[in-house]
């Protein structure tokens, strides 16, 4: 068995890649598949036409607009780049080996990633939220077909699952799976955002969801599902920590670890900035020993901590679009169903009657929970709390419960999210 790189490198035939949503994330993707040995991006899609044909011809590539399936097989196998505006055609196009959806929307999410698994793609995901909606269903169907699914490389929640399996190779018991942010406003709604959301050439919604936390969440809630975590507290503790190295004066951890569950949380304005960490158990004399005369600062012990200071998005997107390929594994899946969720909670004071607008917006935030905590009284999930009507008043800051709520149960999404609590897909630790 040879090194990723140069497996892909001695492919006779490239994996044929077609990315979904042509945003700051979409961009890149494309754009690394066109300097990936072994990869070629056969097929983009946005609803936005005219942002996918720019960027194509940005990167100089040969393209040719589709609007059916029989048009973007021919344009693929002319070696064009096929572009469509209804991302239907590429989850159902044959000529298409792996989806990657890097879209921001929470339904179309569901319908694409279903449609590819049915036609038989490996399905990758950029989109988060979808992702921890309807994962686990996602990934039994999935398994059914005898296809990947799984998490994208690049964002905090696959790193963090890299630093972990990397950790415990070594024989260290994770401890604890972090997240560091840099900064944390709960009341951040896609007005106020907008001057740094257009620094980062980001969509208003999904940045606000960036400060308000609420992404934060979601990622820990598919890192918690993943590996079987829970979160000693809802929304987690985040303490502000000044070095990665500080970690033991704010998390007492022979306190909160019972010995065999991870946990997931996040710290605060560490340096440095941008990272992940993953905190590990080891007891044996000699492993102690050796890591007390080493140069690094890992820890006392029998905890230490270990650290990643980036993570880089679509640079580093490829790697589990070729393991899926090449390998048939998911670098990041919810083997562990909805150990977790992320529930919604009033980002002001809300009136009965009034519209809830989801992920990043105006009204609501989310904070990650353990699912046993929710099971008598369920919470709202935060990514499904969009388009649903309050049937009462809300104060800031406080929960919203699915009775709580006027919504169709029989509405797809919310179809698939029950079916996916439902599944019994059984964890590997």
């Amino acid at each position: 068995m040879t090194d990723l790189l140069s497996r892909l490198r001695a492919l006779k035939q490239p994996i044929r890649v077609a990315v979904i949503g042509i945003g700051s994330i979409g961009k890149g993707i494309v754009y690394q598949a066109t300097i990936t040995p072994g990869i070629r991006c056969v097929a983009i899609a946005d609803l936005n036409l005219q942002k996918a044909t720019q960027w194509a011809a940005y990167l100089g590539l040969n393209y040719q607009v589709v609007e059916t399936a029989s048009a973007m097989v021919d344009a693929i196998q002319q070696g064009k780049l096929a572009i469509c505006e209804n991302a239907s055609l590429i989850s159902g196009c044959e000529s298409v080996d792996v989806q990657v959806d890097a879209c921001s929307d929470i339904a179309l999410g569901l319908i694409y990633a279903e449609t590819a698994i049915h036609h038989h793609k490996h399905v990758v995901m950029m989109n988060s939220e979808a992702d921890l909606t309807f994962g686990p269903y996602l990934l039994t169907r999935a398994k059914k077909e005898g296809v990947v699914y799984t998490s994208a490389d690049g964002d905090q929640h696959t790193v963090i699952k890299r630093l972990i399996n990397e950790v415990e190779m070594m024989g260290f018991k994770t401890v604890l799976a972090g997240n560091i942010k840099g900064y944390l406003d709960r009341t951040s709604n896609p007005t106020a955002i907008i001057p740094e959301a257009e620094k980062r050439y980001m969509d208003y919604k999904m940045c606000a969801s960036y400060t308000d936390g609420t992404k934060l969440n979601i990622e820990m809630a598919l890192v918690a599902n993943g590996i079987g975590a829970r979160v000693s507290q809802p929304g987690m503790h985040g303490p502000y920590v000044k070095d990665i190295y500080d970690i033991f004066s704010h998390f007492e951890f022979e306190n909160l670890w019972d010995g065999a569950t991870p946990i997931a949380d996040y710290t605060i304005g560490t340096q440095p900035s941008g990272g992940v960490f993953v905190v590990g158990f080891n007891d044996h004399p000699h492993q102690q020993e050796t890591l007390a005369w080493y140069p690094c600062r890992l820890g006392e012990g029998p905890f230490y901590v270990f650290h990643r200071p980036y993570h880089l998005g679509h640079f580093e997107t490829m790697a589990s679009i070729a393991e899926a390929y090449l390998d048939g594994w998911g670098i990041l899946q919810p083997n562990f169903g909805f150990s977790t969720n992320v529930y919604a909670y009033a980002k002001k004071d809300l009136k009965a009657s009034e519209m809830l607008d989801g992920v990043g917006g105006y009204t609501s935030y989310g904070l990650i929970e353990n699912r046993s905590d929710n099971k008598t009284h369920p919470g709202l999930p935060i990514c499904l709390a969009e388009n649903v009507v309050l049937r009462r008043d809300f104060k800031k800051d406080e929960k919203i419960y699915f009775d709580d709520i006027q919504y169709k149960p029989h509405e797809e999404r919310f179809e698939k999210f029950s079916l996916g609590m439902n599944e019994k897909i059984g964890g590997f630790r």
